[in-house]
């Protein structure tokens, strides 16, 4: 440490390394050593001109992040950061992972001959006491009690990534928490989340997009397309590579998930940090991003569409296509019952209500979605354009076909040899191949969605089931959320594999159905 006057950071830095011990492994007993990306992590939080409110780091699995939580607990219950009689708080989803923290922290301490005078532990409330300033610091979970009535100084979110959706109502309480205090600072500490719709993800985007000066944010991650045996991407991702984490025990498990397709989501999403489901969707999200560009308007050119019908209370959608020069160019529509939408947005952990307020998302009035707004819809949209085919899935169809005639579609439309309905299953038989030709659309990025988030969801959501043939469908019931979009797009493109690229005078409301 420098001769002149520490700087904040470098008296709690100082502090770590003086007074705390390393609790297991190989080096148990030794005196704490900071690594060169902790001690960045350090600097950017405690020598923050405009004091640090937030306080962001990601990393692999296996790079200290216990260990980074811990001396920030220490550091602000008998370290240079305590203040009289407040506390502090360390939040994790499972009983499991809050008590990894509280164990090491207080073991970190307990082998402090210094430390240990100053600091009482409490193992049946996970609790640590420091007494020199009255400083409480709790572990929580989510499985245990709330964190409401806690008033927290300093609140520490571990492994947030675990978090799906947003938003998560136990964090949520950790961060309110923190109102009585002007200079209280919230750590979320974490491997990367699945999604980009994912707490812990937009925790990230928000903290860059804004650039606020009071948010610091540091994420170790591999480029997205990398080879899972590029040392150098190992590198991007495991800032303690070669020191708490071993290279040859990161190798292994690299080459394992090059040998096994079937493990490399996981290995990409633990080791790499990248924003990956680890169930392998049907469609990975650089894919999807790739194929993101601007939607053109269809202007007369020939559209097919697919319609997946929820229950009353669930998503329904409707995807168009039409062929713009090479492309395939997507116009989805969505519908959700307007009662109750801030309740499902919650309980699904997905925007809805926001994405209604914008425009992304239709409501219909009432707890269930009224399918005379659906058949409106659909004779509205069928006289504005060049509609080809409609492919519907049997399931509602019951109740839409009345209300579809009763908005004007003839019964030769609605029956018959050439009517504008025709069933097509959504069994194996009928979206393996619709399955394979939206996947090469995909693939070949002929396919253009604009980053509709509502169809953008779905695709982050949409996970296939295959039988003993290998033949696939899209598994609702295996899926982490909704994908009704991803079901109505490969129906919509199923049916626009029957357009032959005519430019004959269009044949208005020809529908077919898939059931």
């Amino acid at each position: 440490m420098p001769s002149r006057a520490w700087t904040r950071a470098e008296r709690n830095m100082a502090f770590c390394e003086k007074y705390l011990r390393v609790p297991e492994g190989d080096l148990v007993g030794q005196s704490v050593r900071l690594a060169a990306f902790q001690e960045a992590f350090f600097y950017s939080v405690y020598d923050n001109d405009v004091l640090t409110r937030r306080a962001v780091a990601s990393m692999a699995r296996k790079n200290a992040k216990t260990a980074t939580i811990s001396m920030m607990v220490l550091i602000h219950t008998v370290g240079p950061e305590a203040r009289q009689n407040s506390r502090i708080a360390s939040g994790a989803r499972s009983r499991k992972q809050a008590a990894e923290v509280f164990n090491y922290a207080s073991k970190m301490a307990m082998l402090s001959p210094d430390l240990r005078k100053v600091i009482r532990v409490v193992p049946s409330s996970k609790k640590l006491v420091g007494l020199l300033m009255n400083v409480e610091y709790e572990a929580l979970s989510a499985e245990g009690a709330t964190a409401h009535g806690g008033s927290y100084v300093v609140a520490i979110l571990d492994e947030a990534g675990q978090v799906k959706g947003p938003s998560d109502e136990f964090f949520d309480a950790i961060i309110t928490s923190q109102g009585a205090y002007d200079e209280a600072v919230l750590f979320v500490i974490s491997t990367q989340a699945p999604s980009d719709a994912d707490f812990m993800s937009v925790m990230i985007d928000d903290a860059i997009v804004s650039q606020d000066p009071a948010t610091v944010c540091h994420v170790y991650a591999a480029p997205e397309e990398c080879d899972l045996l590029d040392e150098k991407a190992w590198e991007a991702a495991n800032p303690a590579l070669g020191l708490f984490r071993s290279r040859r025990d990161l190798e292994e498990e690299m080459k394992q998930a090059s040998r096994l397709p079937s493990a490399e989501a996981r290995a990409r999403q633990l080791f790499l940090n990248q924003r990956i489901d680890a169930s392998a969707p049907f469609v990975s999200k650089s894919i999807w991003q790739a194929c993101g560009g601007p939607v053109s308007e269809f202007d007369g050119r020939p559209v097919f569409c697919g319609l997946d019908l929820s229950s009353v209370s669930d998503l329904t959608a409707f995807v168009a296509l039409a062929p713009i020069g090479d492309e395939w160019h997507v116009r989805p529509t969505f519908w959700l019952p307007e009662k109750g939408l801030r309740e499902k947005a919650r309980a699904d952990r997905v925007p809805y209500d926001v994405w209604a307020r914008d425009g992304w998302l239709e409501t219909t009035p009432g707890p269930a979605i009224d399918y005379r707004f659906v058949a409106a819809f659909l004779r509205g949209f069928c006289d504005e354009h060049d509609v080809r085919k409609i492919a519907f899935d049997r399931w509602g169809y019951r109740h839409l076909k009345p209300l579809l005639a009763d908005a004007g579609f003839t019964d030769d439309q609605l029956e018959g040899d050439d009517a504008l309905f025709e069933p097509f299953g959504q069994g194996f038989q009928s979206m393996s191949p619709a399955l394979l030709a939206l996947e090469s659309k995909l693939l070949g990025r002929t396919i253009v969605h604009g980053n509709h988030p509502v169809l953008s969801m779905c695709a982050g959501n949409a996970t296939v089931k295959s039988d003993p043939s290998g033949n696939r469908k899209l598994d609702k019931s295996r899926s982490r959320g909704r994908i009704d979009g991803m079901v109505a797009l490969a129906m919509a493109d199923s049916v626009a594999g029957t357009w032959a690229g005519d430019t004959a005078s269009p044949k208005k409301f020809q529908l077919l159905v898939f059931g």
